[in-house]
């Protein structure tokens, strides 16, 4: 027996990107063979995937923590490593992604219908795709990016054009079965079906899904009973069938009241159910007493404005009608969909003042900390091997060209002051010296920097660069030629 689950927290976790590899080709020779690090793989990503074959998220309720297969790093000889492996997470139709807040991320309607639901790292650059004119040979490469780990919560929304509600035991799991191929559970007791079950009705030339949700009782919108387990199975459906018993053996019921109970639930829960059109079904006429109330009711249901059928689904009574007149109302919503456009892509080119970064300052134990967050700046500190000095110092070559610097300085930093890249739980902080940014001549062995050599104050450094310009200058203009 498979078990319903329409409800689960899921875990996941992409791959991380593989680290980037620092060699320098050697061959005999050739004592100048360059830089020849490959790239890392990129991490696999967690994608959920519409599949027509699954009906439950059984397997995510026993298995809720998923993970995707890291990339490899790469190696020596240009070999960038391999890209880790997809996990496709197949889910059933009309599957809701939320997050842990309630907030809607994606709706998975229609075969085939994806989502990322955790994106893997990008792969570290090995030091053969950093070398350039001024780095020829670089003595470090970046490091692969973590993926992305979320929780997301999936709800299974049934994708159904008609939805019979009643009270338990109205008889729409015999009605369901007569009408389509579905063949639900059927018993004389109380919340004989447990799971919502689907059917295919072809009437005509329409073809279309009826949905049997299971029984609503009195405070189902509060969560009683079953009702707001299954509710949110008919917030798809076009057109809702108030399936009524006529047969019932509880003194205090009768159809109509049965009726004003369930549309009260219906209004409770919201979700737009009070607007849907509906029709009632009088059911189990074939007893004697049961064409007998529905005789007396009837009346007072079609005044209400209802289209009211009598029905038997043990007697096969009423049962074409009831099907074409379905299938009229969910023609009638299918005509009254706006058609689907075609996707559109929409460029929206970045503002001309956007640097793509944000410097704020935070008074830190009476200290100045200015913090830095951008997805550029953040995404290099992560790749960054604080190991190597001279990855350091190409870090800071990135961040002075990106504009760090200057931002740094207009929001009032000055040499000593702390510096944090990143959000305030994994930060990366520093002390700020200005004018790091250099060229080739601060390279000093394979991943060594200069600048990280117990270096001078940056002012008095200017000014002694200032002071060998000027003496420079001077001496060009003492020159007399002969």
């Amino acid at each position: 027996m498979t078990t319903f689950v329409d409800r689960v927290e899921l875990h996941v976790a992409a791959g991380s990107g593989g680290h980037g590899c620092a060699s320098v080709h050697r061959e005999k020779f050739k004592p100048l063979g360059g830089p020849d690090g490959g790239n890392g793989g990129r991490g696999g990503d967690v994608i959920l995937v519409v599949d027509q074959s699954v009906t439950t998220l059984l397997d995510y309720h026993h298995s809720p923590h998923r993970k995707a297969t890291n990339g490899k790093p790469g190696e020596g000889g240009n070999r960038s490593g391999k890209d880790g492996q997809d996990l496709v997470l197949p889910v059933p139709d009309g599957t809701v992604v939320l997050d842990k807040r309630g907030n809607v991320l994606a709706d998975l309607v229609g075969h085939g219908t994806s989502y990322v639901a955790a994106q893997g790292g990008r792969g570290g650059l090995g030091n053969a795709a950093l070398a350039s004119a001024r780095r020829k040979a670089p003595g470090f490469a970046l490091l692969g990016e973590p993926g992305d780990a979320s929780d997301v919560v999936l709800e299974l929304k049934t994708v159904a054009d008609v939805a019979l509600v009643g009270y338990p035991s109205a008889g729409k799991s015999s009605l369901i079965s007569v009408l389509s191929a579905a063949k639900p559970k059927i018993a004389d007791y109380p919340f004989t079906t447990l799971v919502p079950n689907l059917g295919v009705v072809t009437a005509g030339s329409t073809v279309y899904t009826i949905a049997d949700v299971p029984g609503l009782i009195p405070g189902a919108s509060q969560g009683k009973g079953l009702g707001l387990e299954f509710l949110r199975h008919v917030e798809r459906c076009s057109v809702l069938v108030h399936v009524l018993d006529t047969a019932t053996l509880e003194s205090d019921r009768d159809p109509v009241s049965d009726l004003d109970v369930i549309e009260a639930e219906l209004r409770n829960y919201g979700a737009g159910l009070e607007n849907r059109p509906r029709l009632v079904v009088l059911n189990k006429v074939d007893i004697p007493d049961g064409q007998d109330l529905a005789d007396m009711v009837r009346p007072d249901l079609e005044a209400r404005g209802y289209r009211v059928f009598e029905v038997s689904a043990v007697a096969h009574k009423g049962l074409k009608e009831l099907s074409y007149a379905l299938a009229e109302f969910v023609a009638e919503a299918r005509a009254a969909k706006p058609k689907e456009e075609a996707t559109r892509i929409v460029i929206r080119p970045k503002a001309v003042d956007d640097t793509g970064f944000t410097v704020t300052r935070e008074d830190e134990d009476g200290e100045a900390l200015y913090r830095v967050r951008g997805e550029k700046p953040e995404r290099w500190v992560r790749q960054t091997d604080f190991n190597n000095d001279e990855a350091v110092g190409y870090l800071a070559d990135r961040l002075n060209r990106l504009g760090v610097e200057d931002a740094l300085m207009k929001a009032g930093a000055r040499a000593g002051d702390g510096v944090a890249i990143g959000p305030e739980e994994n930060a990366v902080v520093f002390d700020w010296e200005p004018s790091l940014s250099a060229g080739a001549e601060m390279l000093g062995r394979r991943g060594e920097d200069h600048r990280f050599e117990a270096p001078r104050p940056a002012a008095p450094r200017r000014r002694d660069r200032d002071a060998e310009r000027d003496e420079a200058e001077q001496a060009f203009d003492d020159f007399k030629p002969f």
